[in-house]
């Protein structure tokens, strides 16, 4: 029989030779089924359709996590231009034991476009809060308006200090003592050789033509094969060579020249300041990746309150650490200097001129740090802050230089007394009006007060810019591609040395 077959069973009335009522309730009973064959087709393509639509799911899943996974690494976590807050409290002098997140370097870092934004002092004696720290917000009192200077109170814990200055003593204190005249010692950057004009003028003039001209003084600059012809000489011959019509110089128009750029009491430009002098012990301490976490936290929050970019901080001059003893001091002076076509910044001087006569110090803040206290002496001073104007002249009165902090401390018009955890903000140079460094702010002019009783630790820590936009964009650009090929050839990044990148100034 065959399956779709199917018997059916008459009823009674068909038995017994009745026909059925014509009820509707009693129609006759007759099979209606149609033979059907079962089939899975419609099922199985349904799972199919379904199964594909699973799979193609999952496949656009995992292709997002992946994505968000690469495009999204650790180096992202941290603000580029903001570092993370390090919790660090005055009342709580314990140090943080998790490092803060390491970022990596990019080159898109370092040849973006970027300003330089400053803080507004407002007035002097102005107080604003700054949040340097997630548990605490700090205070912020400008002290003068020329130059923008401020006081941040407790800006580092007595902790915090006390392993700044044991990180100094085992690093090693060099002697950074310049001996003045008065100690019967010759002044710094003179000749330690009795050269006469004429020696001086023949060593000079390399083809021995009787004519100097400017390739040589820039060639005797680059040599740096003697000690007999200081840098401010060089600048200041560089400057009569180029007054003079012909761009050259005779034996006699050298004579003439020479005996000015050697006159006492002469710098660069023409100043009547002293030579500078500071009697001190200092140490420079690296604050890159693989530093301690102490100073990788003080150059966040530096990063944080001068609200730079990152990029610029990090690759500053390191951390450097003073000891002033009883008697030490440091004549008034700039931290930076202005620029000159013949000078370079010493920081970029891997994309600088190479006909530059010689590297300045291009610093556009300064945060100084008080790392104990002192009971006497030892005040930075700034003698023409807030001055109604600037004059050379002016820094000698009555035949006193007030430059010279160890005669004329008590007359500045400016003095903060050390307290340990205070830093000192200010700009080394104005605003170039398109958010760029401009000329040196002369009325930063500072030193520091003789100490009179203890010992004085503070600490400096400078943010490098070239004047030149582009200069310092294209010497971020070699930074970063130095660091992607040191990187390649590396199984686990280490950060550049400061010896790589920079001059100890």
């Amino acid at each position: 029989m065959d399956d779709t077959d199917e018997i059916f069973t008459e009823p009674d009335e068909f038995l017994d030779g009745h026909k059925p009522s014509a009820s509707p309730y009693n129609s006759p009973f007759r099979s209606t089924r149609l033979p059907i064959q079962r089939s899975n087709v419609c099922s199985r393509a349904y799972f199919v359709v379904v199964m594909v639509f699973f799979h193609v799911y999952i496949l656009n899943v995992i292709a997002l996590l992946l994505y968000v996974h690469y495009n999204n690494g650790p180096g992202d976590l941290v603000s580029r231009d903001g570092p993370p807050s390090v919790s660090v409290t005055e009342r709580e002098s314990s140090l943080p034991h998790a490092a803060p997140a390491s970022r990596e370097l990019h080159e898109e870092d370092y040849v973006s476009s970027f300003s330089l934004p400053r803080l507004e002092g407002i007035r002097v004696g102005y107080v604003q809060q700054v949040s340097l720290t997630p548990d605490r917000t700090h205070e912020m009192k400008t002290l003068s308006l020329k130059p923008l200077l401020f006081e941040i109170p407790g800006f580092l814990s007595e902790e915090e200090c006390r392993v700044v200055v044991q990180l100094a003593q085992l690093k090693g204190l060099m002697d950074s003592q310049a001996p003045s005249t008065s100690q019967g010692q010759e002044e710094p950057n003179q000749p330690l050789l009795s050269l006469s004009t004429e020696e001086i003028f023949s060593l000079l003039d390399l083809n021995q033509d009787g004519l100097l001209q400017k390739f040589e003084i820039v060639s005797h600059s680059h040599s740096r094969d003697g000690t007999w012809l200081s840098p401010e000489s060089l600048r200041q011959i560089l400057a009569g060579l180029e007054a003079h019509q012909t761009g050259m110089l005779t034996l006699e128009d050298f004579k003439r020249v020479y005996n000015v750029s050697k006159s006492p009491g002469k710098q660069r430009s023409g100043k009547i300041l002293s030579q500078f002098k500071q009697r001190s012990k200092h140490a420079w301490l690296y604050q890159g990746l693989g530093s301690h976490l102490v100073l990788q936290t003080l150059r966040n929050r530096v990063i944080g309150l001068t609200r730079l970019p990152s990029s610029l901080v990090e690759l500053s001059e390191p951390l450097q650490v003073l000891r002033y003893e009883l008697g030490d001091f440091s004549d008034a002076h700039h931290d930076s200097n202005p620029s000159h076509s013949e000078t370079t910044c010493a920081h970029t001087r891997l994309a600088g001129n190479t006909s530059a006569l010689t590297e300045v110090s291009c610093r556009y803040v300064t945060v100084l740090f008080y790392l104990n206290s002192l009971e006497e002496g030892g005040e930075t001073t700034f003698p023409v802050a807030d001055n109604r104007t600037y004059e050379e002249q002016a820094l000698v009165q009555d035949g006193v230089d007030l430059t010279d902090t160890q005669e004329t401390c008590g007359r500045g018009n400016l003095r903060i007394k050390p307290t340990a955890g205070t830093a000192l903000l200010w700009y080394n140079h104005l605003s170039d009006g398109r958010g760029w460094m401009g000329e040196l702010d002369e009325y930063s002019l500072h030193g520091d007060c003789p100490v009179r009783h203890g010992v004085k630790w503070l600490a400096n820590s400078w943010v490098n810019v070239d004047p030149d936009h582009q200069m310092q964009a294209r010497y971020q650009r070699l930074v970063a591609q130095k660091h992607q090929v040191k990187s390649g050839l590396e199984e686990h990044y280490q950060p550049l040395s400061h010896s790589d990148l920079h001059q100890d100034l």
